[in-house]
């Protein structure tokens, strides 16, 4: 028989959602099964971050039957990060999990995740892809942020944008997260090795996506870049605060 693996005080897993009708029910009734072996202090956070299809209704429907689901709605597309800080800000537990809703992750990796996370000196406990499962421009334009976001940040992780994280809440009353967009992930990257907390790097399966798609484009490449200089001043501004 398997051995049971516990969640570390609860656990509170966000889930960011636009537009994934296609995959939201499913990957809801996924996480519920999942957590449900662990015990009773869990929740699913769906954030639904201004979906035009039906994704919402979706999500709520789901909430209706089970205790364990919430659903934060965004009347209007607010971003990833800021889907993400909504949800970190509703979650009840000691510990918050975010993936994606696109069902591109398998949260039995969380097995290898916890025990990791239950040692007292691990504040976060981040995810690799082992195989990334994507199309090629979106693995291109991943690697080239990865080297550009090290260079700046000299974050030394594998997969910065890996969205299967798992975090101590408590986190959260140092870092100050500002980005509303896909940057977040750099961002709390950027802080937690600046306020050194440890970061320990599990590798996970990663798997195609069936249903949806995906928002990243080359266009995005500007946007990219002014972002990542608007995170180094912030990281600037805590460095000389420090200083003081």
């Amino acid at each position: 028989m398997a051995k049971k693996v516990k969640s570390p005080q609860g656990i509170s897993v966000i889930l960011p959602a636009y537009n994934e009708e296609k995959n939201i029910q499913q990957m809801v009734c996924d996480c519920l099964a999942y957590l449900r072996k662990l015990g009773d202090d869990y929740e699913v956070i769906v954030v639904n971050d201004g979906s035009q299809d039906k994704t919402l209704a979706l999500a709520k429907k789901i909430a209706q039957r089970s205790s364990h689901v919430n659903v934060v709605n965004h009347a209007q597309n607010l971003g990833y990060g800021q889907a993400l800080k909504n949800g970190f800000q509703a979650a009840r537990y000691d510990y918050v999990f975010f993936t994606d809703a696109d069902r591109q992750f398998r949260l039995n990796a969380l097995d290898v995740m916890f025990p990791i996370a239950k040692t007292q000196v691990v504040d976060l406990v981040i995810g690799y892809r082992l195989k990334r499962q994507d199309k090629f421009l979106r693995k291109l334009l991943s690697w080239g942020y990865n080297i550009l976001a090290d260079l700046l940040f000299d974050l030394n992780v594998k997969d910065i944008d890996c969205a299967f994280k798992l975090f101590r809440k408590d986190i959260f009353k140092k870092i100050k997260i500002e980005s509303t967009s896909f940057f977040f992930n750099t961002e709390i990257l950027a802080k937690a090795r600046f306020f050194k907390f440890n970061i320990i790097e599990v590798g996970v399966p990663h798997f195609p996506r069936t249903a949806g798609k995906s928002t990243v484009r080359f266009k995005h490449i500007p946007l990219t870049i002014k972002e990542l200089l608007r995170i180094r001043k912030s990281m600037n501004k805590l460095r000389s605060k420090r200083v003081r």
